[in-house]
């Protein structure tokens, strides 16, 4: 896959990140922990404009680490929300590595489906508006 598929098709990354050496497992590799935070960046930002305020995970309901991520690979992650409930959300994140930049090569190294839910100011569940 050339440079054009660092874009997934009719979509913009709601994040996009250059892990540094600090983000490295002993081997290495980026280290998972790493990526499932920000997945969880990357998921929360759909599920709070859908909200319309403060939200919370509540569940990684799947995350699959399909290949590693390197130092300098430049990681791009779209979410797309795939259900709303009455106060809660669940998107889906697929992640996307771009490597080698004098010959761009873009794999997919990660996918999750996370599930937030929409908090009052006192922390307690509330109801996601309907949208306008």
């Amino acid at each position: 896959m050339g440079h054009e598929g660092a874009k997934m098709p009719g979509c913009e990354p709601v994040l996009r990140v250059v892990p540094m050496p600090a983000d490295m497992n002993p081997n290495g590799d980026i280290f998972g922990g790493w990526v499932m935070a920000q997945a969880d960046v990357a998921g929360a930002i759909p599920a709070i404009r859908l909200a319309r305020g403060r939200i919370a995970t509540v569940a990684v309901n799947s995350f699959l680490f399909k290949q590693p991520i390197s130092v300098g690979d430049i990681v791009s992650f779209y979410a797309e929300v795939v259900k709303v409930g009455r106060t809660s959300i669940t998107v889906d994140v697929q992640v996307f590595a771009e490597r080698h930049p004098a010959n761009p090569v873009v794999v997919k190294v990660t996918e999750a489906q996370l599930t937030y839910v929409a908090l009052n100011e006192d922390g307690s569940k509330r109801e996601i508006p309907a949208e306008k």
